[in-house]
Order: C-alpha cells, then structure tokens, then sequence
C-alpha cells in the first residue's frame, strides 16, 4: 500500500477479459505497438462490439474488441496447481466458461455436460476438488415479473440454479466422500428467501437451489462434507461494509472454515 491506495493484481486469460462474468474491467492493460513496443493503458468499459479506452498518450478511443484483443500483450506465469484449481472454481471463471460455451452454439445443457467433464479432468489430472463454490450471476431475462412469466420462461432459470449446481456437485461429491471432507458453498440473492413479485424466474429457481443445498448440508454433515449457502441481498457494492467483494469473499472463507448452519447472511433481507 502506498499512498493510501491499496492495489492487487489479477491476471486474466484474454479471451476472458471483455466478458461480464469475468467482472475484469476496468482493467490496466499492456498492448503491443507497431514498432515493437509495449504500453499501458486502461481497458475502461465494453460498449457492444467496442471497447472504450483510457490511453494516457492519445487519450480516450474505441477501437473494435476483436481488434483490441489482438493488440494486447500476453504474459505468462507460472502457479501451483493448487492455486489454478482455486481460480477456476470461482463464479467468475464458471460464469465466463459457460458464456463461451453459449456464444459457441451451445444449449445449457450441453454447456453443463461441458463443465462436468472439466471438472472431471481437473480431478484427474489435480487430484480431487475438496472446495465449490457455486454462484454465477443470472441472466436479466430470468427476471420476470410473475403474470408475464409462462412455463417456458421457467427453463433458463431452472436449468441455471438446479441442472447447474446439481450436474456440478455430482462430480465433485465422490472425490469429497472419499477423502472424507469437503466444501460446498451455494451463493444466491435475496429472492431465495423471500421471494420477488418482478423476479419470478429467479425466485423460483433460487428456492429449489436452496432446497437441494439444505438437503445436502442435513444429508452429508455426517461425513465431513460441509454445505451452506450465503445470501446476498441487493447488489455488491464495492467499499460496502459488508457487501464489498472483499468482504464477501472473507465471508465464504469463513463459512468454509468454521462450518458451521446451512444459510447465512451477507446483510439484512431489506438492505
């Protein structure tokens, strides 16, 4: 920490960076220029197929995201697997994964499909996953109101927070129950308590989330394997005292450490 700023570095894959999951930006970048040289600048925010630039030398431009992307100078650096395994358990990792797996053509399904043999690999090729979090960011489309939401508009939603978490435990649970310990931690919004007049989609599927999640914290407490769900209520808010992603993430830590009761809350149900 200096000069009362305190700064942290996160790398990403660049093919990652300009996708909402991913909550990347704003970003400080290094991009190649045409003579061989590097320089830095700050990736400031995606407007559709462009992204707006901060350039300390020419100021503020946009130019299109593929060829930004290609502009960008890519490092390398090597991490204990331990490390990666963490990361690629996070919401954000997930959340990005499953993106790309849609914009490639893929049914949600076949995405799911898609994440379990990941998941299956990294056992393999890692050792077995003790530690899931599940919480990636839904879609706006699953937030309905009540009287506009038909059965069809219930699919997204249901295969988001049922299909997903479930198709995620069930191949990570037998490398868990074989060790004998074990980590699952569910992450949802305040409509799965209380459920949302304008949000059906999600208040519905968030409540048969926290039904399979309770389920498993009663079913496996006997074999080491801790569940729990923390719920967040509102929006994360960065510098919120207890809804800074900081925070939040100290909070999950702290579940997964002391393991103890099934739900918990971020803060009030009417913050």
């Amino acid at each position: 920490m200096q000069l009362g700023l305190e700064a942290e570095q996160d790398m990403v894959p660049v093919d990652h960076l300009l996708l909402p999951e991913a909550e990347a930006l704003p970003a400080l970048v290094v991009v190649r220029l045409a003579n061989g040289l590097t320089h830095f600048g700050v990736a400031w925010r995606r407007h559709g197929p462009f992204v707006q630039i901060m350039d300390p030398a020419t100021g503020r431009r946009w130019p299109a995201c593929r060829r930004f992307l290609g502009e960008l100078y890519v490092h390398t650096l090597s991490i204990p697997a331990a490390s990666w395994r963490d990361w690629a358990g996070t919401p954000e990792f997930l959340g990005t994964l499953r993106r790309r797996w849609t914009l490639l053509g893929l049914s949600v399904p076949a995405a799911e499909e898609a994440l379990a043999a990941a998941l299956d690999a990294a056992h393999t090729e890692l050792g077995p996953i003790e530690v899931l979090q599940y919480s990636p960011v839904p879609q706006r489309e699953f937030m309905l109101p009540v009287l506009e939401t038909t059965h069809a508009d219930l699919t997204g939603p249901i295969e988001f927070s049922v299909y997903g978490p479930v198709a995620a435990v069930q191949q990570v649970l037998p490398g868990m129950r074989a060790l004998g310990r074990g980590t699952v931690l569910f992450v949802n919004g305040g409509s799965a308590v209380v459920p949302h007049a304008d949000r059906a989609g999600t208040s519905i599927a968030f409540a048969a989330e926290s039904a399979y999640g309770h389920l498993l914290h009663d079913t496996l407490a006997g074999e080491g394997i801790h569940v729990g769900q923390l719920i967040i209520p509102g929006a994360i808010i960065p510098g919120h005292h207890r809804k800074d992603p900081a925070v939040l993430a100290d909070t999950l830590w702290d579940m997964h450490r002391t393991r103890h009761g099934y739900r918990h809350f971020a803060d009030d149900l009417d913050s």
